[in-house]
């Protein structure tokens, strides 16, 4: 399946990697009927270069704005401050309700989306399936 995200949403996404440096950036991009909407920058509730988590306030209003706006949680992205673009073991599970046996999806059918920016002056954006605790690439197009 492909992405389609428009280059303002990719370019923030980038932007917002830069921001938060030297931490990993968080964020989410809502969507309806299969079209992005609006991205939203999530602050890091970690503040770590090695991991994030979205800060419960901050997921709390977009849970909220999904529900009264009839969204979806399109994407889930972050980005990786020194490695490639590919999601961790952590990433992975996290991706997954804690416990869960076989792993149960977090956001079923979220796209989710890694900055990666191990070069500072050309950062790789890559799209990927998190499903059942498994990794596939998605095609990633620009609007």
């Amino acid at each position: 399946m492909t992405l389609r995200l428009p280059r303002a949403m990719i370019e923030e996404m980038i932007a917002h990697a830069r921001d938060d440096l030297p931490n990993e950036a968080c964020g989410v991009i809502l969507g309806k009927d299969g079209r992005a909407v609006e991205l939203r920058r999530a602050r890091n509730a970690e503040a770590s270069p090695y991991r994030y988590s979205i800060h419960p306030e901050d997921l709390f209003h977009f849970h909220k704005e999904v529900e009264e706006r009839d969204l979806e949680f399109m994407v889930i992205y972050h980005s990786h401050v020194a490695s490639e673009a590919y999601p961790s073991p952590t990433d992975v599970r996290l991706a997954q309700w804690h416990g869960t046996d076989p792993p149960t999806d977090m956001y079923p059918g979220a796209y989710y989306v890694l900055v990666s920016l191990a070069d500072r002056e050309k950062p790789v954006v890559r799209a990927y399936r998190i499903q059942g605790g498994q990794v596939s690439e998605e095609q990633l197009e620009t609007e």
